[in-house]
């Protein structure tokens, strides 16, 4: 038998052992700092390392196969440890493991790992534990994770084409105009003649490209890191995540994406015993937008005082149509987790549908932007040779 236990040294594992009538032969320790190196060389594995989300879904639904066969829930952490790849991983769960021991809660021993059980997960295990349905929970836990790492997944192969088009292009453009292009012009300095517009204003860009790439570089570097910072602060979040929704286009596809989001999310915490009121405020915080999110906790309130709550997304506005209608369905049928899901299934759908669309008709713009672009560089190159040829002719 072997495993993982959470200690300050050897010596206090072994005792910890001990007490608990387990007499190890050997006990060592894991994710030594190589070459004893401490102080910010210490913090990064921890800062780099990041536990995927699919080794969660299938830790998870590892973990409710074995509480579903009647494991105790502690042999059932305990067994599935050495399975898991991820040292960083193995550690959190032996704390789990150790807090449960102790005497904690599942749902209040994965609470002291936020970065890890996000606050919907760990309320999910709460409502199972209460209601005596945990391995329920967690084979739910472990398809919606699955489900939104599918979608993302699928989202981020639509759009590698176009943005690795976009680098190529762009790397493309800084090494025409930055070398290549003032190797040719150079023979038109000794030219007595006025050179044509085009190619005085090609010459004017390379030159500028090849005193102040760096400047232009660092510049973009400063404001997107601005940018970032910026955003960081909750009412210039707001600002952005507002304009985002008045932007044609990219507003409706937000709006769906959060109506999915919101919908499976609410669906899965109803369907599992978490109420109305506490669901809502925990779906609050993973549309995605702090202008839904805010139109949600609204909600919430409203809800609180005894309305529905498909009149209350109504008057919030945040959502499509078809979502409130269907949702309005769902609370009139008394069959609102069902229709919730529905609802995710046709967003989700549709937002796939929308990025499929857009990402192949942003193919053949990146090749005419790329082909202008080009071709003015070839026409102001070949515009004063051609003049040279009329005068010699």
């Amino acid at each position: 038998m072997s495993g993982i236990i959470d200690a300050d040294s050897s010596f206090s594992a072994r005792q910890k052992l001990r007490a608990a009538r387990i007499f190890p032969v050997s006990v060592y320790e894991i994710e030594k700092n190589p070459e004893g190196k401490s102080g910010f060389f210490s913090n990064l594995p921890s800062f780099f390392i990041r536990i995927s989300p699919l080794e969660i879904a299938a830790y998870t639904r590892q973990l409710s196969t074995l509480v579903g066969a009647g494991f105790p829930l502690v042999n059932a952490i305990d067994s599935l440890i050495p399975q898991i790849r991820s040292q960083h991983f193995k550690k959190k769960l032996a704390r789990i493991k150790d807090d449960v021991v102790e005497g904690n809660t599942f749902a209040g021993a994965l609470s002291q790992h936020p970065d890890t059980f996000p606050p919907f997960y760990v309320n999910m295990v709460r409502a199972g534990e209460i209601s005596g349905t945990l391995d329920i929970v967690l084979e739910r836990l472990s398809e919606m994770t699955e489900r939104q790492q599918a979608l993302k997944h699928r989202i981020r192969t639509a759009i590698a084409y176009p943005v690795l088009m976009s680098v190529i292009g762009v790397l493309v453009v800084f090494f025409l105009m930055a070398y290549i292009v003032p190797s040719i012009t150079a023979i038109f300095d000794e030219m007595d003649q006025m050179l044509p517009v085009y190619t005085r204003i090609l010459i004017s860009v390379s030159g500028l490209f090849q005193k102040f790439w760096w400047i232009a570089l660092a510049l973009a570097v400063a404001v997107v890191a601005a940018c970032r910072k910026c955003l960081k602060k909750p009412r210039a979040q707001y600002v952005f995540h507002k304009l985002l929704l008045k932007t044609p286009g990219m507003g409706e596809l937000i709006r769906k994406l959060a109506a999915a989001r919101f919908s499976r999310m609410l669906g899965s915490l109803l369907e599992n015993g978490v109420s109305m009121l506490a669901a809502l405020q925990i779906v609050k915080n993973i549309v995605g937008n702090s202008v839904i999110s805010g139109a949600i906790d609204s909600v919430s309130s409203e809800v609180g005082r005894g309305r529905s709550l498909s009149n209350c997304l109504d008057e919030a506005g945040v959502f499509p149509p078809l979502c409130i209608q269907m949702i309005k369905v769902g609370e009139d049928s008394g069959d609102l987790e069902k229709m919730l899901f529905k609802v995710a299934d046709v967003f989700e759908n549709e937002f796939e549908s929308k990025i499929m669309t857009l990402t192949s008709l942003l193919e053949p713009v990146l090749i005419v932007i790329m082909g202008m672009i080009v071709g003015f560089i070839v026409v102001s190159i070949c515009l004063p040779i051609f003049e040279m040829n009329q005068l010699i002719g």
